[in-house]
Parts: C-alpha cells; structure tokens; sequence
C-alpha cells in the first residue's frame, strides 16, 4: 500500500514538475531577453547608486562604462545600412499611389501627435508652475549660441548634404567665433597687456565661461558666423536621399531590380546581425545605466533645484505615451493598444539605455516585424522616418523647458507667445536628430522665438541626461505606434491583388524579401512553352524543379 502511494506522489511531482520545466522553457523562449532587460535596468541603477560611494575618479569611471560604450557602437554601427536598404527596398517594391498616400497619412499623423504633447506639456507647466521653486545661480554663463535663423538654415542645408560618404559621419553646423576689437588705446611703456580668455566650463566643456583680465574699459565682442561640423550622423539627409532613390527605383522598373534586391539582401543581413547582437543587450544596459549614474551630479541638491522640473516633464509624458497615444490607436484600429506596446517592450528598453531613438531603430524594427506582425514595407518606411521627425517627447520637453525658463526670470508670456511656442516647439522637434541630448541644439530655436535668454539653458543641464531617456522612450513608442496605425488604414492598399486584375503594381513587378526570385532561364523556358503551343496548339505549362 505504501509503495503504491510512493509511486503515485512520484509521478505526480514528476507530472508537475514536467509541466512547470515545459511552462519556463516556453516562458523563456519569448519573453527571455525581455526578462533579461528588464532585468539590467534594475541592476545597472542598484548598482550605480552603490558604487557612488566609491568616489572613483574619471578614468575609473570611463573604464567601467566600457561594456556600455561598446554597446552603443553596436547600435549606431546598424544605423546607416539599415535606413538605406529599408527605405530603398521598401519604397521601390511599393505602388507609387499607394507609397504617396502612406507617405501623406504617416507625415499628416506624425505632425498631429507631436503638437498634441506640445499642448499637454504647456497645459502642465503652466498649472504647475516649477519655475517658482528654481533660483538661477550667481553667476551667468557666457555661452553664445546661433540664432533661430542660423538653426533653421543649418537644418535646411542637412536636408541636401553635399557629400554622401561625409553626411555617414559629419552634419553640417554653423560655428560662431568671438572677435573682439581693439579699443585703440596707445601702447604705455611698463604696463602688461590685457586679454580675454574663454575657459572652458569643468562640467561641460562645450559651455565657454568669458575671463576678463584687467580690461577697462570692456572692449566689443562681436561674433562671426563661420561654415562648421558636428561629429554626428546626418540622418535627416540620409533618410531623404534613401527616399528619393526607393521611388525612382520603383518607377525604373525591370532595370532597378538588381538594386532593390541587394538593398532587400542587405536589410536582412542587418536584421540577422541584429538577432545576434541582441543577447548582449542586458549585459551593456547595466554598465550603461550604472556609468550615467556615476556621472551625475549630487541628487538630493539637484532634486531641490529642478525636481518640480522633472516631475513635470515626466508627468507629460506619462499622459502623452500611455494615454492620449493608446487612446488614438484604440479608436483608429479598434485593437487593444498595451498588448500592441507588449511587443516593442525591448524597444523600450533599449531606449531607455541608449536616449537614441536612431540607435534604438534596429531592435523597434526587430520587435514590430517578429511580435506585432507589422507588414515589412510599412515598417520600412515609418520607422526610419519616424526616427528622423517624429519627436513627441523632444516637443513636450521643449516647450515645458522654454516656459520654464521664462518663470524662473518672471516673464509674463501672454497667449500669442505661448501659441508661438508650441508651433516653434512642433518645428524645432522636427530638426533635432536622433541622438543624445539633441534637443537642447535646437532648443534655441523656441527660446529666440519669445525673446528669452537662451544662456539660461544651462539651468536644466543637470537633469537633461535623465529626462532624455524618457523622451526617447515616448519617441520609439510613438513611431511604433504610428506603424500600426498606418499598417491598418493601409491595408488594403497592401493587400494582395487576385489574379483578374489587370494594374500591375510596382510591388508585382518586384518580389519582396520573402517570395522567390526569378530564374536566369525563365525566358528560356517561356520560348519553349510558346513553340510548343505553335506546333500542337496545346498550351504547356513548363516548371523548373
């Protein structure tokens, strides 16, 4: 009796514990990398705020940040193969009609959410009112920075980049260069020269603090703009020109088809490298994260100063990204939006540790293709645009940022000054590219739009790197979003067309990745068919095994 219940409680336990092995293995086998993410976010905090009390110096610092480094090389490695082949491949199988109305929907919704979290973030900031708690510091900085007609040109001129192999690697930036005049003053016997020094702030060497050495009078500055670099990818311009070159593709025909299919090649070789690097993922989000912690400045002092700040900015985001975005793709698709956000959850992710929507590009099309189902020439085309102009966290942020500048110097801004902030706010997010803390380059344009100080930048400095992750977080979420948005209200525009309909689209006329492509000896086997029809009268339909 006794052996037979043994037995039976062992093949229970070994029936359920097959079950639960079965169970995380399955669990594993989807959600592992996801886990494992989720995972090194915690970690790399934990221990960031741990290591903090190391007090290690800078070089300690930036060795311990390597892993992370590494990974942020790995991700912008992908960026420029993957927006050429995805945007060339995508376009060129596409119908044109179809390709202009996708392409009108994914501009008319992009410019639509981006001046929605505008308004969420100016009706925040001027209901909370952060401003009242931050004090401006003693002193002023002297940074100058180019006016809004300077950054509005610069923008402009990145859209046509004069040389393709430089745009990979340089963008085009106007420099501005101090030039100071010479009071006149006779020369005395004895006495030293005096001269102006512009040092370098310790916390931000792109800040240049002005020293004055014994001048009296202060002599003129004047400033002369002068054409310049920045050591950042021109995406903007890659992205239209890949665009332009997908179109023409499409309408060379035949003759383009070599192209497309290297372009199609390519793009899944990128995708496959993608798949492999991906496992190393959680292992540079800890360092990553761990090393930005390092870096910052004491929390509790910055916490005083521009907490209110803070929990504005990530309250607008909040209610933009989880809530009026949801909303807006519930209503248009009629599908649940947080089981569609499940998908791209490693996206997010991702986001979060790099603050780089174009670095995170690769892993939001990885996630849309393999989780949500998203058809791949939508996906092509609305993620690397998305990328490059769809900024709706940069937006909110820019205009709480301007309007909180203007409380802390106690300007009164009246409506049209606030209405002009939001539509300069919904341009300038345009322009800033998808790299870290690119939306204070273009910050400038909101704050000269209004007559505010743009020195006073440097009051939210502390807390950028921070609310930058969370940004580019609302800014994948919103392009993946408008993916599937698209994806529905152009599927049938996708849809594959029965064989009685006579329009050949561009999309027959060039197979995409999946489907197989034509033999070399096709012609041959259709002049067989067609001799044989000529000397029997018999239709035979010839394959080639």
């Amino acid at each position: 009796m006794w052996e037979r219940v043994r037995r039976a409680l062992l093949n229970l336990l070994s029936t359920t514990f097959l079950h639960v092995w079965k169970w995380v293995r399955a669990f594993w086998r989807k959600n592992g990398l996801l886990t494992l993410s989720m995972l090194s976010v915690a970690t790399g905090c934990l221990l960031g705020f741990l290591l903090r009390a190391l007090e290690l110096t800078e070089l300690e610092k930036q060795y311990f940040s390597f892993p992370g480094e590494l990974l942020m090389r790995m991700l912008k490695m992908l960026i420029l193969p993957l927006i050429t082949s995805s945007l060339m491949s995508g376009l060129a199988t596409m119908d044109s009609k179809a390709c202009g109305k996708m392409g009108l929907i994914t501009i008319t919704y992009y410019l639509w959410t981006t001046f929605m979290a505008v308004t969420v973030g100016i009706i925040l900031v001027v209901s909370i009112h952060p401003g009242a708690a931050a004090q401006k510091d003693d002193y002023s900085v002297g940074k100058v920075v180019l006016s809004s007609a300077d950054a509005l040109l610069d923008l402009i001129r990145n859209m046509f980049p004069s040389n393709l192999i430089e745009a990979s690697f340089q963008q085009y930036r106007t420099v501005l260069v101090p030039v100071v005049k010479s009071p006149g003053f006779p020369k005395i016997p004895g006495k030293s020269l005096s001269f102006i020094y512009f040092a370098p702030d310790d916390e931000n060497p792109e800040i240049h603090r002005p020293v004055f050495l014994e001048l009296t009078p202060s002599p003129e500055m004047t400033y002369r703009t002068l054409p310049g670099t920045s050591n950042e990818m021109n995406v903007l311009g890659i992205v239209i020109f890949s665009a332009t070159i997908g179109l023409l593709l499409g309408k060379m025909g035949e003759r383009g088809m070599p192209l497309v299919n290297v372009c199609q090649c390519l793009n899944e070789a990128v995708m496959k490298i993608v798949s492999m690097a991906v496992w190393y993922f959680p292992f540079g989000i800890v360092f990553l994260i761990a090393g930005k912690i390092l870096e910052m400045g004491d929390p509790s002092v910055i916490g005083q100063k521009l907490g209110l700040y803070a929990i504005t900015v990530v309250s607008g985001l909040v209610i933009h990204g989880l809530v009026l975005l949801p909303l807006l793709f519930a209503l248009i698709t009629k599908k649940n939006p947080f089981a569609f956000i499940q998908g791209i959850l490693q996206a997010l992710l991702i986001a979060l540790a790099t603050s780089s929507s174009s670095a995170t590009l690769p892993i939001t099309l990885k996630c849309l293709l393999e989780n949500n189902g998203i058809d791949r020439r939508v996906a092509r085309f609305v993620l690397p645009v998305g990328a490059t102009i769809n900024m709706d966290g940069t937006a909110l942020y820019e205009a709480v940022a301007a309007i909180f500048i203007a409380q802390v110097n106690e300007y009164d801004l009246d409506m049209g000054q606030i209405i002009t902030i939001s539509i300069t706010a919904t341009a300038a997010s345009i322009g800033a590219a998808g790299i870290p803390q690119s939306g204070l380059v273009t910050m400038v344009i909101v704050l000269t739009s209004v007559g505010l100080p743009t020195n006073d930048i440097t009051l939210i400095i502390a807390v950028d790197w921070a609310l930058d992750r969370f940004r580019t977080m609302t800014n994948v979420l919103g392009d993946a979003l408008a993916a599937g948005i698209i994806a529905h209200v152009c599927e049938k525009d996708f849809a594959p067309k029965s064989p009685t309909q006579e329009p050949v689209s561009n999309t027959e006329r060039f197979p995409s990745a999946e489907t197989s492509h034509p033999h070399p000896k096709d012609n041959v086997i259709e002049m067989i068919e067609e001799t044989l029809f000529e000397q029997t009268g018999v239709h035979y339909y010839i394959c080639q095994v």
